[in-house]
Protein backbone atom coordinates (compact mmCIF):
# COMPACT_ATOMS: atom_id res chain seq x y z
CA UNK A 1 0.00 0.00 0.00
CA UNK A 2 0.90 3.54 -0.92
CA UNK A 3 2.54 6.16 1.60
CA UNK A 4 -0.51 8.80 1.57
CA UNK A 5 -2.48 10.08 4.06
CA UNK A 6 -6.21 9.64 4.23
CA UNK A 7 -7.73 12.57 5.95
CA UNK A 8 -10.64 14.49 5.64
CA UNK A 9 -10.35 18.99 6.40
CA UNK A 10 -12.73 20.87 7.82
CA UNK A 11 -14.50 23.19 5.48
CA UNK A 12 -12.62 25.98 6.42
CA UNK A 13 -9.17 24.06 5.91
CA UNK A 14 -10.46 22.79 2.22
CA UNK A 15 -11.69 27.04 1.47
CA UNK A 16 -8.09 28.28 2.39
CA UNK A 17 -6.33 24.91 1.51
CA UNK A 18 -8.27 23.96 -2.17
CA UNK A 19 -8.53 27.09 -4.07
CA UNK A 20 -9.59 26.25 -7.67
CA UNK A 21 -7.28 27.78 -10.63
CA UNK A 22 -10.37 28.77 -12.43
CA UNK A 23 -14.82 28.33 -11.81
CA UNK A 24 -15.14 25.44 -14.20
CA UNK A 25 -14.97 23.33 -10.84
CA UNK A 26 -16.81 24.63 -8.16
CA UNK A 27 -15.71 23.90 -5.16
CA UNK A 28 -17.23 20.97 -2.95
CA UNK A 29 -20.44 21.74 -1.57
CA UNK A 30 -19.74 18.06 0.67
CA UNK A 31 -16.49 17.83 2.97
CA UNK A 32 -14.77 14.62 1.37
CA UNK A 33 -11.79 13.02 2.05
CA UNK A 34 -8.69 13.77 0.34
CA UNK A 35 -5.41 12.09 0.11
CA UNK A 36 -1.90 13.96 1.20
CA UNK A 37 1.17 12.52 -0.68
CA UNK A 38 4.34 12.10 0.73
CA UNK A 39 7.83 13.51 -0.84
CA UNK A 40 9.47 10.17 -0.11
CA UNK A 41 6.92 8.02 -2.09
CA UNK A 42 5.85 8.38 -5.80
CA UNK A 43 2.20 6.09 -5.02
CA UNK A 44 -0.83 8.24 -5.93
CA UNK A 45 -4.21 6.37 -4.42
CA UNK A 46 -6.86 5.09 -7.21
CA UNK A 47 -7.88 7.72 -9.30
CA UNK A 48 -11.55 6.83 -9.09
CA UNK A 49 -11.17 7.67 -5.24
CA UNK A 50 -11.27 11.54 -6.63
CA UNK A 51 -13.61 13.36 -5.57
CA UNK A 52 -16.99 14.20 -6.94
CA UNK A 53 -15.00 17.89 -8.35
CA UNK A 54 -12.20 15.44 -9.42
CA UNK A 55 -9.81 16.12 -6.80
CA UNK A 56 -7.71 13.35 -5.73
CA UNK A 57 -4.80 14.51 -3.71
CA UNK A 58 -2.72 17.27 -2.28
CA UNK A 59 1.06 17.48 -1.65
CA UNK A 60 3.73 15.43 -3.49
CA UNK A 61 6.60 17.23 -5.60
CA UNK A 62 7.37 18.02 -9.54
CA UNK A 63 9.75 15.82 -9.89
CA UNK A 64 9.77 13.85 -13.33
CA UNK A 65 9.12 10.42 -11.28
CA UNK A 66 5.87 12.01 -9.86
CA UNK A 67 4.57 13.63 -13.28
CA UNK A 68 5.11 10.64 -15.43
CA UNK A 69 3.74 8.43 -12.99
CA UNK A 70 0.95 10.95 -12.28
CA UNK A 71 0.19 11.01 -16.15
CA UNK A 72 0.04 7.12 -16.85
CA UNK A 73 -2.47 6.90 -14.40
CA UNK A 74 -4.50 9.67 -15.53
CA UNK A 75 -3.85 12.01 -12.83
CA UNK A 76 -2.71 15.71 -13.71
CA UNK A 77 -1.52 19.21 -11.10
CA UNK A 78 -3.70 22.00 -11.39
CA UNK A 79 -2.82 24.78 -8.54
CA UNK A 80 -2.90 28.63 -7.61
CA UNK A 81 0.51 29.87 -6.58
CA UNK A 82 1.44 29.79 -2.65
CA UNK A 83 -1.02 26.31 -2.80
CA UNK A 84 -0.06 23.05 -2.05
CA UNK A 85 -0.21 20.99 -5.44
CA UNK A 86 -3.36 19.56 -6.20
CA UNK A 87 -3.72 16.66 -8.32
CA UNK A 88 -6.87 16.00 -10.43
CA UNK A 89 -8.54 12.87 -12.18
CA UNK A 90 -12.28 14.42 -13.57
CA UNK A 91 -14.91 12.39 -14.68
CA UNK A 92 -15.53 12.82 -17.42
CA UNK A 93 -12.60 13.05 -19.14
CA UNK A 94 -12.54 15.36 -22.30
CA UNK A 95 -10.31 14.15 -24.86
CA UNK A 96 -10.31 13.92 -28.87
CA UNK A 97 -9.45 11.10 -30.99
CA UNK A 98 -7.47 11.96 -33.91
CA UNK A 99 -9.98 10.20 -36.82
CA UNK A 100 -12.83 12.48 -35.21
CA UNK A 101 -10.62 16.36 -35.69
CA UNK A 102 -13.27 18.45 -37.03
CA UNK A 103 -11.43 21.41 -39.23
CA UNK A 104 -14.20 24.28 -40.18
CA UNK A 105 -13.99 25.96 -43.14
CA UNK A 106 -13.33 29.29 -41.58
CA UNK A 107 -9.78 27.38 -41.11
CA UNK A 108 -8.90 26.34 -44.42
CA UNK A 109 -7.80 29.92 -45.79
CA UNK A 110 -5.13 29.81 -43.33
CA UNK A 111 -3.90 25.92 -44.15
CA UNK A 112 -4.10 26.78 -48.28
CA UNK A 113 -2.45 30.03 -47.71
CA UNK A 114 -0.07 28.42 -45.47
CA UNK A 115 -0.36 31.42 -43.18
CA UNK A 116 1.54 30.29 -40.24
CA UNK A 117 4.71 28.37 -39.90
CA UNK A 118 4.36 25.43 -37.29
CA UNK A 119 7.70 23.85 -35.81
CA UNK A 120 8.16 21.47 -32.56
CA UNK A 121 10.31 21.21 -29.87
CA UNK A 122 11.85 24.71 -30.95
CA UNK A 123 11.25 26.56 -27.46
CA UNK A 124 9.57 24.93 -25.01
CA UNK A 125 10.24 27.41 -22.22
CA UNK A 126 9.06 30.51 -23.84
CA UNK A 127 5.75 28.69 -24.76
CA UNK A 128 5.66 27.90 -21.60
CA UNK A 129 5.70 31.81 -20.42
CA UNK A 130 3.14 32.60 -23.03
CA UNK A 131 0.52 30.34 -22.13
CA UNK A 132 1.20 31.60 -18.57
CA UNK A 133 0.36 35.02 -18.96
CA UNK A 134 -2.39 33.97 -21.70
CA UNK A 135 -5.82 34.84 -19.92
CA UNK A 136 -8.56 33.43 -20.46
CA UNK A 137 -12.47 33.82 -20.18
CA UNK A 138 -13.28 31.17 -17.69
CA UNK A 139 -9.83 32.35 -15.55
CA UNK A 140 -10.14 33.78 -12.07
CA UNK A 141 -6.94 35.51 -10.48
CA UNK A 142 -3.70 34.58 -11.18
CA UNK A 143 -2.40 31.94 -13.61
CA UNK A 144 -1.83 28.17 -12.37
CA UNK A 145 1.34 27.65 -14.43
CA UNK A 146 3.56 28.70 -11.58
CA UNK A 147 6.99 28.67 -11.49
CA UNK A 148 7.45 25.32 -10.30
CA UNK A 149 5.27 23.86 -12.79
CA UNK A 150 7.52 25.58 -15.25
CA UNK A 151 10.49 24.03 -13.78
CA UNK A 152 8.97 20.52 -13.53
CA UNK A 153 7.55 20.20 -17.35
CA UNK A 154 10.94 21.68 -18.43
CA UNK A 155 12.49 18.94 -16.85
CA UNK A 156 10.26 16.37 -18.77
CA UNK A 157 11.02 18.28 -21.89
CA UNK A 158 14.48 17.80 -21.32
CA UNK A 159 14.15 14.67 -20.60
CA UNK A 160 12.12 14.48 -24.38
CA UNK A 161 8.37 13.48 -22.55
CA UNK A 162 7.17 17.32 -22.78
CA UNK A 163 7.01 18.94 -26.29
CA UNK A 164 5.84 22.19 -27.57
CA UNK A 165 4.11 23.34 -30.54
CA UNK A 166 5.19 27.05 -31.66
CA UNK A 167 3.21 29.04 -34.22
CA UNK A 168 5.22 31.73 -36.32
CA UNK A 169 3.87 34.37 -38.08
CA UNK A 170 7.14 35.18 -40.30
CA UNK A 171 9.70 35.55 -36.99
CA UNK A 172 7.27 36.00 -34.67
CA UNK A 173 5.93 33.74 -32.33
CA UNK A 174 2.02 34.50 -32.28
CA UNK A 175 0.85 31.03 -30.84
CA UNK A 176 1.68 27.42 -29.32
CA UNK A 177 0.81 25.15 -27.31
CA UNK A 178 2.52 22.21 -25.12
CA UNK A 179 1.81 18.92 -23.81
CA UNK A 180 3.24 15.52 -22.86
CA UNK A 181 3.86 12.36 -24.56
CA UNK A 182 3.18 8.78 -23.38
CA UNK A 183 2.99 5.66 -25.71
CA UNK A 184 0.19 6.51 -28.06
CA UNK A 185 -1.50 9.17 -26.02
CA UNK A 186 -0.22 13.29 -26.12
CA UNK A 187 -1.53 15.08 -22.88
CA UNK A 188 -2.21 18.63 -23.69
CA UNK A 189 -1.27 21.07 -20.86
CA UNK A 190 -1.93 24.43 -22.14
CA UNK A 191 -2.10 27.03 -25.02
CA UNK A 192 -1.78 30.52 -26.19
CA UNK A 193 -2.59 32.73 -29.05
CA UNK A 194 -1.26 36.51 -29.99
CA UNK A 195 -3.32 36.30 -33.09
CA UNK A 196 -6.57 35.03 -34.12
CA UNK A 197 -6.64 31.02 -34.75
CA UNK A 198 -3.23 31.15 -34.40
CA UNK A 199 -3.12 28.73 -31.14
CA UNK A 200 -5.91 26.91 -33.36
CA UNK A 201 -3.57 26.24 -36.44
CA UNK A 202 -1.19 24.87 -34.13
CA UNK A 203 -3.80 22.27 -32.71
CA UNK A 204 -4.76 20.71 -35.93
CA UNK A 205 -1.28 20.26 -36.83
CA UNK A 206 -0.23 18.99 -33.97
CA UNK A 207 -2.83 16.53 -34.30
CA UNK A 208 -2.29 15.67 -37.99
CA UNK A 209 1.28 15.00 -36.74
CA UNK A 210 0.45 12.63 -33.94
CA UNK A 211 -2.12 10.75 -35.90
CA UNK A 212 0.57 9.94 -38.74
CA UNK A 213 2.74 8.91 -35.44
CA UNK A 214 -0.22 6.32 -34.81
CA UNK A 215 -1.66 8.55 -31.88
CA UNK A 216 -5.01 7.40 -30.48
CA UNK A 217 -5.63 9.87 -28.54
CA UNK A 218 -5.53 13.29 -27.04
CA UNK A 219 -6.02 14.52 -23.36
CA UNK A 220 -8.10 17.89 -23.25
CA UNK A 221 -8.40 17.49 -19.65
CA UNK A 222 -11.32 19.53 -19.06
CA UNK A 223 -14.02 20.44 -21.05
CA UNK A 224 -13.70 24.38 -23.36
CA UNK A 225 -15.86 25.48 -25.98
CA UNK A 226 -12.62 25.74 -28.15
CA UNK A 227 -11.65 22.34 -28.40
CA UNK A 228 -15.33 21.11 -27.98
CA UNK A 229 -15.59 22.52 -31.78
CA UNK A 230 -12.27 20.64 -33.34
CA UNK A 231 -14.17 17.47 -32.41
CA UNK A 232 -13.07 16.86 -28.46
CA UNK A 233 -16.06 15.19 -26.31
CA UNK A 234 -16.25 13.85 -22.58
CA UNK A 235 -15.75 10.19 -22.02
CA UNK A 236 -16.38 8.54 -18.58
CA UNK A 237 -13.21 8.19 -16.76
CA UNK A 238 -13.09 4.26 -16.15
CA UNK A 239 -12.49 4.05 -20.11
CA UNK A 240 -9.88 6.79 -20.14
CA UNK A 241 -8.23 4.62 -17.49
CA UNK A 242 -8.61 1.74 -19.86
CA UNK A 243 -7.11 3.37 -22.55
CA UNK A 244 -3.82 4.40 -20.54
CA UNK A 245 -3.78 0.92 -19.19
CA UNK A 246 -3.63 -0.47 -22.59
CA UNK A 247 -1.32 2.35 -23.38
CA UNK A 248 1.24 0.91 -21.22
CA UNK A 249 2.39 -1.73 -23.50
CA UNK A 250 3.03 1.03 -26.40
CA UNK A 251 6.79 1.95 -27.39
CA UNK A 252 7.72 5.80 -26.14
CA UNK A 253 8.37 8.10 -28.89
CA UNK A 254 11.28 9.99 -26.13
CA UNK A 255 13.60 12.47 -27.60
CA UNK A 256 12.79 16.04 -29.67
CA UNK A 257 9.99 16.10 -32.59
Amino acid sequence: MGSWKWEAPSDAELRDRVKLPTSNFPLPTLIMPIFRLLENDLTFPPPDLADPNGILAVGGDLSVDRLLEAYRQGIFPWFNPDDPIIWWSPDPRFVLFPDELKIHKSMRPYFNQQKFKVTFDQDFETVMRACQVQRRNHQQGGTWITEDMIEGYCNLHQQGYAHSVEVWDKDELVGGLYGIALGKIFFGESMFAKVSNASKFGFITLVQELKKKGFRLIDCQQETGHLGSLGARAIPRLEFIEMLEENGVEEELQGGW
